[in-house]
């Protein structure tokens, strides 16, 4: 604890120093005539995106209070709170070859592992990607299905001697599906709407898994769909599978979602037999979450205004990383019209929708040369926008600390909600822990944000109750999740004898 607890209060310090520092520049700011009208729409942005402890703690309440209203019935809530059907996280015993295949925008990923129970966990692993040709992402469901089998083929077919499949067995594939699904069993489900420029109409209500077992067997691929997944839920699968104390996992890339372990008879919705372990993992859907506490700014409702879908995930448009780096172009282009920030003339490229990307706006934030090159380097590149003061490239790194710093807080008070939801959100008094198994790009690089998401966790929970809560990096849980989420339904698994 001692070497967290420091690490921890080290990170807090420096986001204190940096508050001092965005004082400084303030004050410099209202020195100056000219920078005057800058100095208003900062101020005026800073007390739009304010996140007191105390609205966190009605962000986290309402997040607490929309899923329970979403387990207690379908279209209850603006989280769906779906229901996976996985009863059964991996606990480590698993062994055997499975196969997995991630599914989720323009390339998939085939993987296989070789399993070696507690000792051995995974012994081998390998996988491709392959690029899906841009016509098959609006053909037909069959072009589409019969090139991933293909592929999927080619790889069975390439399977060296270290992966053993006993003799009589079928091979077992967990399928992460990241594109809306009806689930219906745990390897079955219905295919709501295409996104991610994907727009194939034949498969739409139609059961993936289905689709994807008739195009195997065109391939003449003997493979069986164990287990249908979501990227958040392999997330999950894969942080249990390493550290049996991961109750919940959050997705933070460019998009974002979470997924957690429920006890079965807390899901009035659930209409079943409950399983047998006393669980259910609840897939959140949390980008879709709103509140009237969330701080909103009019750079917000114009970006969801012009969506295309208005209304709907407004959590993930305040945190994730698709949105980031578009609401500080916006806030750039609003100084450069009604504050000439940038000269005389509004740069034409600051008025191209996302051509500031959440990456570029991490790299301005984190510098800290003395003359802010990195600023003046990125302004120069992506928005055509030559030999920027220092002055300028200071106001440009505090409205990303402003806009940053809004969504790692406001992505804690969403974590805090469900571990309010599940009862972790005190001191554990047996010295247990509470893991929270973290993917995502945005959360990785962004250095920044997951240190600010982590120092609000501890604001928010106290110093006891934090201690026993940890958010730990699971790269790649969509992969590897859903060839474990496979071998924890297995159809070869020997019943538990109570």
């Amino acid at each position: 604890m001692g070497k967290v607890g420091v690490t921890t209060a080290v990170v807090c310090a420096a986001a204190a120093a940096c508050a001092v520092t965005a004082l400084v520049v303030r004050n410099r700011m209202r020195s100056s005539g000219k920078w005057a009208p800058v100095a208003a729409v900062v101020k005026e942005l800073e007390g739009r995106c304010a996140t007191p402890v105390g609205k966190l703690r009605q962000v986290a309440d309402a997040m607490t209070v929309e899923m329970h209203a979403g387990l207690a019935s379908e279209g209850g809530s603006k989280l769906k709170m779906l229901i996976s059907y996985v009863d059964n996280l991996p606990t480590g015993d698993e062994t055997g070859l499975f196969y997995a295949l991630d599914l989720g925008g323009t390339n998939f990923r085939v993987l296989r592992v070789q399993l070696g129970g507690k000792e051995g966990r995974v012994a081998k692993q390998e996988f491709e990607e392959v690029s899906i040709p841009p016509h098959l992402m609006v053909g037909g469901s069959d072009e589409l299905f019969d090139f991933i089998a293909s592929a999927l083929a080619k790889f069975v077919a390439s399977e060296g001697e270290d992966f053993h499949l006993p003799v009589g067995r079928q091979r077992e594939l967990g399928f992460t599906f990241s594109f809306p699904v009806r689930q219906i069993s745990i390897a079955s489900g219905t295919l709501i709407k295409w996104t991610k420029g994907f727009n194939i109409d034949g498969t739409v209500g139609e059961d993936v898994v289905a689709e994807l077992t008739r195009a195997m067997e065109r391939q003449g691929l003997d493979m069986r769909v164990s287990a249908l997944v979501n990227d958040t839920i392999g997330t999950l699968a894969g942080g249990r599978y390493y550290d049996n104390d991961v109750v919940a996992a959050v997705i933070l890339g460019t998009g974002t979602n979470a997924a957690y372990v429920e006890r079965a008879h807390a899901i009035p919705k659930w209409h079943g037999l409950l399983p047998k372990s006393g669980e259910m993992v609840i897939n959140m859907e949390w980008g879709n979450f709103r509140s009237s506490h969330l701080p909103t700014t009019d750079y917000d409702q114009a970006l969801d205004n012009e969506s295309l879908n208005p209304g709907e995930q407004i959590f993930e448009k305040l945190i994730s990383g698709m949105y980031l780096g578009e609401i500080l172009r916006r806030v750039l282009l609003r100084l450069s019209k009604e504050a000439s920030f940038f000269g005389d003339c509004v740069p034409p490229k600051l008025e191209v929708p996302f051509i500031l990307r959440t990456p570029v706006m991490s790299a301005m934030h984190h510098d800290t040369s003395a003359d802010l090159k990195v600023v003046g380097k990125k302004l120069n590149e992506v928005l055509g926008i030559p030999d920027t003061s220092l002055k300028t490239r200071k106001v440009v790194i505090q409205i990303c600390d402003i806009i940053a710093k809004r969504g790692a807080r406001l992505a804690a008070a969403g974590i805090v909600g469900i571990l309010k939801k599940i009862g972790r959100d005190n001191a554990v008094k047996d010295g247990g822990r509470t893991v929270i198994a973290m993917d995502g790009g945005l959360y990785e690089h962004y250095t920044i944000f997951s240190e600010c998401l982590q120092c609000t966790l501890k604001e928010m929970l106290g110093e006891e109750a934090s201690s026993s809560v940890v958010v730990k990096l699971a790269s790649d849980g969509s992969g590897i999740g859903a060839a474990l989420l496979a071998a924890s339904h297995s159809q070869y698994l020997q019943p538990v004898l109570s």
